[in-house]
């Protein structure tokens, strides 16, 4: 994260740093970047398989740590006591808000990181799952996109789907079951 301007926005590299509209902020500490560089890897993946393309997913992290190291930094209001559960809520918002924004038609082709090499027997197999899952996951709305990928593929309980969210733990289960049934009914056609 350091040395990285964001194309005229403040800037978030150790020392002195201004945002417009905000007076001087702490420097970055090194737990800032400890943190980046520790949640950086599962951001990305939950950031590509909501956009379903390796810049927009990129830019999407960028813009969530950019969020979190405001918040963390900032000298009023609660200390911030969750900053990875903030920033996975950050992000799916953040990508909900911008989908909202923007009509986007955009079709994932890229396989997932982390494919078995492709030497492997059941290689086109197995991309062929990848991809109509990547698909089937394209094909939702925003939200029922984001439950998914946080419920199923991220792990987080119903609750802290809720949470991120701001929907009722029954409406997580509700829309987490009728995305499943619309991907499955995509991936078996």
């Amino acid at each position: 994260m350091s040395g990285c301007d964001m194309a005229g926005r403040g800037s978030v590299v150790p020392g002195k740093h201004t945002v417009p509209g905000r007076d001087m902020i702490e420097p970055v500490p090194d737990s800032f970047d400890a943190f980046a560089r520790a949640q950086a890897a599962r951001l990305h993946r939950a950031a590509w398989l909501l956009c379903g393309e390796r810049t927009q997913a990129e830019d999407l992290v960028q813009e969530t740590l950019a969020k979190v190291y405001v918040r963390m930094h900032r000298r009023l209001g609660p200390r911030l006591e969750n900053p990875a559960a903030y920033a996975q809520t950050v992000l799916t918002r953040t990508y909900i808000s911008g989908r909202r924004r923007r009509s986007s038609t955009e079709v994932p082709y890229a396989d997932l990181p982390g494919l078995d090499a492709e030497g492997s027997a059941d290689h086109a197999e197995t991309t062929d799952l990848r991809l109509a899952l990547t698909e089937a996951l394209a094909g939702l709305a925003p939200v029922d996109r984001a439950v998914v990928v946080l419920r199923h593929l991220e792990d987080l309980s119903v609750e802290e789907v809720a949470g991120a969210l701001g929907l009722t733990p029954g409406a997580v289960r509700n829309r987490s079951m009728r995305a499943l049934a619309r991907m499955r009914k995509e991936v078996l056609r």
